[in-house]
């Protein structure tokens, strides 16, 4: 508006004395009018972040705001070098407005529960003595161990076997004709020794065998030769001919040997049939 006033004021033109005085007037009343915060030059630019507190210093430097005057907080001196009655005292004025919840609505819990709770909490002096006589029964005659709850077990069912049919071989359920020991042997000896106890024991009819691969504890890293006794059992050509393996049990080497029940033909997509429940049918 300045800049516009100027420009008609100061233009070129033939006019008369008294009428430009008059402008000059008018436009130095227009520039006395102003403010300090008019006359600040803001951008047009939009900007892309919210500044809600941008003019709170101007607000509060011209006192345009007035805040509150918010008392200090008391702070109470320390119990410690207050006696027993002084704080007793200082407890009471406390809880003076305090008002008691009404137990009319309140549940009361039954007392012959919170006894059984502590007869469960409170050990059983009997049962105390029959786990340290289980305990020690496991360690000296391994009495209750079971091969089938410790992580080195395996077993596992060949193609619509049930899982039932694993847990019997374990059991001794099947009886085992052939055995195959491949102790001392590296990786690729064991797995061509044991391929060749199969084709064996398949030509011959042996439907139940065992291999012995050790348990791999002496080894640096993991059980080579178990590893490879399953991987040939579940992911190479031999698969079509297994029927259930197993750990064997602990009187015939444990984790350290696997039962395997061998199918009498190998099994193709037009067998594929439903779960059958003895493994004689195969």
């Amino acid at each position: 508006r300045i800049r516009r006033e100027l420009s008609r004021t100061l233009r070129p033109r033939s006019r008369s004395n008294a009428r430009v005085e008059g402008k000059l007037c008018r436009l130095c009343r227009f520039v006395e009018g102003l403010t300090s915060q008019d006359l600040i030059m803001k951008s047009r630019k939009p900007s892309l972040t919210h500044n809600p507190f941008r003019d709170l210093k101007d607000l509060l430097e011209s006192r345009a705001v007035s805040l509150p005057q918010c008392p200090k907080p008391k702070i109470p001196e320390p119990a410690a070098n207050l006696s027993a009655e002084e704080q007793e005292k200082i407890f009471s004025e406390a809880m003076a407005d305090v008002i008691p919840i009404s137990r009319e609505n309140c549940v009361e819990r039954d007392p012959s529960a919170r006894q059984t709770e502590s007869i469960r909490s409170d050990p059983n002096p009997n049962e105390e003595k029959e786990t340290l006589s289980k305990l020690s029964d496991l360690v000296r005659r391994g009495e209750g161990f079971h091969v089938f709850s410790t992580p080195e077990y395996i077993e596992g069912t060949g193609y619509n076997i049930p899982a039932e049919i694993a847990r019997r071989l374990h059991q001794g359920d099947f009886s085992i004709q052939a055995h195959l020991d491949l102790h001392g042997m590296n990786a690729s000896d064991g797995q061509e020794n044991f391929e060749r106890f199969l084709r064996w024991a398949v030509r011959t009819g042996k439907r139940g065998v065992m291999v012995i691969h050790g348990r791999g504890l002496s080894g640096p890293s993991r059980p080579v030769l178990k590893e490879k006794v399953v991987e040939c059992l579940t992911r190479g050509p031999w698969r079509k001919w297994v029927i259930a393996y197993c750990s064997a049990r602990t009187c015939d080497g444990g984790t350290g040997a696997t039962y395997v029940l061998l199918r009498k033909r190998p099994v193709t997509k037009r067998a594929k049939k439903p779960l059958k429940s003895t493994p004689d049918q195969y």
